[in-house]
């Protein structure tokens, strides 16, 4: 009784119980309907045979007057079948017919009416009282003349409309009911699944997922999009455990240098100068810390979709050159080779001083680690092209490279290759470049420039106009040289 009051109580069956009462109030109407457009067309059947017999009785009387009137009609009242006649003088004395008794004052009411009547030979009149359809026409010399029909056949056909609208309700009733426990009881099934897994996935299970069906209905719709949901949730969990990790291992060294450096100063300084120096270098660490914290901070918020600022369209060219003319004089002060080629009209929505962030985490780790192996000066190029509906900017250099198995990983914060730990960073450049590049609906992707590496940020170009995107889908494509490999 508890699952069956369960199942009363769903929205499903209350849902079912509905449109069962409206399907049922239609089916009324609708028979209803048909009952009463029958009644009407067998009333009129019968009075278009009434009038037919009452102008054919006053043509017999108009010929041969009361006396064949009075023949014909007991004629026509031997045979099976016979309609309702009854002859009356003009005081309402009966000279013939078949009925007995009428309501009282109908023989006074010309034209149509129905009447209650009792039939000659009716010994009961309680139990053989009829209902018929009869007219009343005055003849000349005061004469009345009744011609009716019985209204029997109309009684049963309305007492059969009434039991197949009363047995059609009824099962459609039943039928109903137990439809709608069944969808209730499939709804409340599905249900049923979906709140056990969000409760074991509220224990603290994230790797619990909702079931589907695979009949793509609303609830495989639901069950996807809070999958998706919880994936994206379980992401950012993983990430929140990474960058706790990530704090507690990476930011143990600095923190430590910077308390030995305190305890330092604390024993061996001798003088002012000496306790100066030490506080500018613990200065400079916490400088570093800083920085190592905002980018965290940075990078949370823009995986977070939180880009800071309002997205506005802007031309990737033209951040790429003004980035680009920033490094090139560190390029020069480190001998090192800087090469830009910026190709323009590649316009983008987003955020400008964000990309431009990422460009140069870009130029600049190209610029430290893109050392080749003789040990001579990095080689750098910087292309900002059109990519089909993309805008890319590429950074490449002729260093070391990434090996295949470590281009997903130095993505992610604090991952810093054996090769980059005598240089100073903390490893959050391309972690920060990518959270930008996912934050703009784009991607940073890690490959070879054989030999060195070749970083592309990818994003989707603004949408144009018709009539301007075939004059573009024309123009030659340029490519640098040295990064087209």
């Amino acid at each position: 009784m508890t699952a069956l009051g369960k199942l009363f109580r769903t929205t499903a069956f209350k849902l079912s119980l509905a449109y069962l009462v409206v399907f049922a109030i239609g089916a009324g109407l609708v028979l209803g309907r048909v009952a009463w457009n029958v009644k009407a067309l067998m009333d009129e059947q019968i009075g278009t045979t009434i009038e037919a017999e009452i102008k054919g009785l006053s043509e017999q009387y108009t010929g041969g007057g009361i006396r064949r009137l009075v023949n014909v009609i007991e004629q026509r009242i031997r045979q099976p079948g016979a309609s309702l006649y009854l002859v009356t003088s003009f005081n309402g004395q009966t000279i013939t017919g078949n009925i007995d008794e009428l309501q009282p004052g109908v023989l006074d009411r010309p034209g149509l009416i129905e009447t209650s009547y009792r039939r000659t030979g009716d010994t009961d009149a309680r139990d053989h009282t009829h209902r018929a359809l009869a007219r009343i026409f005055v003849l000349p010399g005061g004469f009345r003349l009744l011609v009716g029909r019985d209204l029997g056949d109309r009684e049963t056909l309305r007492n059969v409309m009434g039991r197949a609208l009363f047995t059609s309700l009824a099962w459609l009733v039943l039928i109903g009911t137990l439809g709608g426990l069944f969808v209730a009881r499939r709804v409340l099934h599905r249900v049923d699944v979906i709140g056990d897994s969000a409760g074991r996935i509220m224990k603290g299970d994230l790797t619990q997922r909702i079931p589907v069906s695979g009949s793509n209905d609303e609830l495989d719709r639901l069950a996807l999009n809070l999958n998706a949901m919880l994936e994206r949730i379980a992401e950012l969990m993983t990430g929140l455990k990474e960058v706790s990790d990530n704090i507690a291992h990476d930011l143990k060294t600095p923190l430590t240098r910077l308390r030995n450096g305190a305890e330092e100063a604390l024993r061996t300084a001798r003088d002012p100068d000496d306790y100066r120096a030490a506080l500018e270098r613990m200065i400079d660490e916490s400088d570093g810390l800083i920085r190592i914290f905002n980018a965290l901070l940075t990078i949370a918020r823009l995986e977070a979709g939180q880009s800071g600022a309002d997205m506005a369209p802007f031309d990737v060219a033209d951040v790429t050159r003004d980035v680009g003319e920033l490094y090139e004089p560190l390029a020069e002060e480190q001998g090192a080779g800087l090469e830009l080629d910026a190709q323009s009209g590649l316009r983008v929505i987003g955020n400008r001083e964000l990309i431009g962030q990422a460009t140069a985490n870009l130029i600049d780790n190209a610029l430290k680690y893109g050392v080749g192996d003789s040990g001579g000066p990095a080689q750098v190029s910087v292309v900002a092209r059109r990519a089909g509906a993309n805008a890319e900017i590429v950074v490449a250099d002729r260093g070391p490279g990434v090996s295949v198995e470590d281009r997903s990983r130095v993505l992610d914060r604090f991952v810093r290759l054996e090769g980059a730990r005598s240089r100073p960073g903390s490893g959050l450049g391309l972690s920060m470049a990518a959270a930008i590049a996912k934050l703009h609906g784009g991607q940073l992707r890690i490959e070879d420039n054989e030999p060195g590496l070749r970083v592309v940020l990818s994003l989707p170009l603004e949408e144009e106009p018709r009539e301007q995107k075939a004059a573009v889908l024309a123009l030659p494509v340029a490519a640098n040289p040295r990064t087209a490999s």
